[in-house]
């Protein structure tokens, strides 16, 4: 297939994965007002729903539709919509994984070259995260966030940062995307992860009893970030021995390289005042969601309002 006609295979599977992942933020967001509710800490239970670690001596209560425990019966039409909205999950994650895959092979090299590609990546790893991470501990309730994330991420990037399938700058043209970039991508979709789960947290209140306990939230987020860290910590090193390689040097305080050292400053203080502080709840959340933010404005906001040698986003 001509590498014209194949880029538009991809765009057109971009616009499937959007049209899927809104009918699954749909689906999880019924079975998360109407299903059994995600209640209760994890400390009250035999069987984590959302983590593992937690003791608890007390009889679990018996499993509810598609895995959730606790709370009251709910709808057979609810239960069976949390099945369709995780069909659609994966269903909307191949496409976008299809859209990847049809890019990479329109331009004849790895698709994280410009700013487009970068997100639509970033979406499909936060995705990956989150159904990875259902495949052990029943975090759907996560389900109707990180959907909504990555439809309005892709439709972002459709809308704001679409580049044409093309050649790249000969800096770009290197082994070393695949191993910088790809590794920068992973940790993001973690981070995403635990950013969305920050947000639920601040947000839950007692009211929101449909949301696990702030404990189960909080777990959740810690464990995506101690995966993520080291994956972003090897990005910013992978990212020195790239910049030594394409400009003679391993640091040269660019713009992407001063927040991309932010980010994981941030992140290492979450980290340490956890271990060494004890720091825990609203606190601790608080850390996480500054170095959420830091890492938002390292992917995004760098590339499109700061200039420098990594602003070979083509956002015009």
């Amino acid at each position: 297939m001509p590498a014209e006609q194949l880029a538009e295979v991809s765009d057109l599977f971009i616009l499937a994965a959007v049209l899927l992942y809104l009918l699954a933020m749909i689906g999880f967001a019924l079975d998360l007002a109407f299903g059994r509710a995600h209640a209760g800490t994890a400390a009250a239970r035999g069987r984590e729903p959302v983590a593992v670690g937690a003791g608890g001596g007390a009889e679990p209560p018996a499993a509810g539709p598609a895995g959730v425990e606790g709370g009251a019966a709910s709808p057979t039409w609810a239960s069976k919509a949390a099945l369709v909205a995780l069909l659609l999950g994966w269903g909307a994650w191949a496409a976008n994984l299809a859209a990847i895959v049809t890019r990479g092979l329109a331009v004849e090299r790895w698709p994280w070259a410009n700013m487009y590609e970068f997100v639509v990546g970033i979406c499909f790893a936060a995705v990956t995260a989150f159904l990875g991470t259902h495949l052990r501990y029943n975090v759907r309730f996560l389900g109707p966030f990180v959907m909504l994330t990555a439809a309005l991420g892709l439709g972002f990037a459709v809308k704001f940062l679409y580049t044409a399938a093309g050649p790249v700058v000969p800096a770009l043209n290197s082994y070393w995307i695949a191993i910088h970039v790809s590794a920068a991508i992973l940790a993001s979709g973690l981070f995403i992860l635990a950013g969305v789960t920050g947000v639920l947290y601040l947000v839950r209140g007692d009211g929101l009893s449909r949301l696990p306990s702030r404990e189960d939230l909080e777990r959740v987020a810690h464990r995506a970030i101690v995966l993520a860290f080291p994956v972003w910590t090897f990005a910013v090193i992978a990212g020195a021995l790239w910049a030594d390689k394409a400009w003679g040097r391993y640091w040269g305080w660019d713009p992407k390289e001063v927040w991309s050292f932010i980010t994981w400053v941030a992140y290492a203080a979450y980290l340490h005042a956890r271990v060494t502080a004890g720091w825990r709840g609203r606190a601790a959340t608080i850390v996480q969601l500054v170095a959420f933010a830091c890492l938002l404005f390292n992917l995004v906001g760098v590339n499109i309002f700061i200039t420098g040698l990594h602003s070979y986003a083509d956002v015009g």
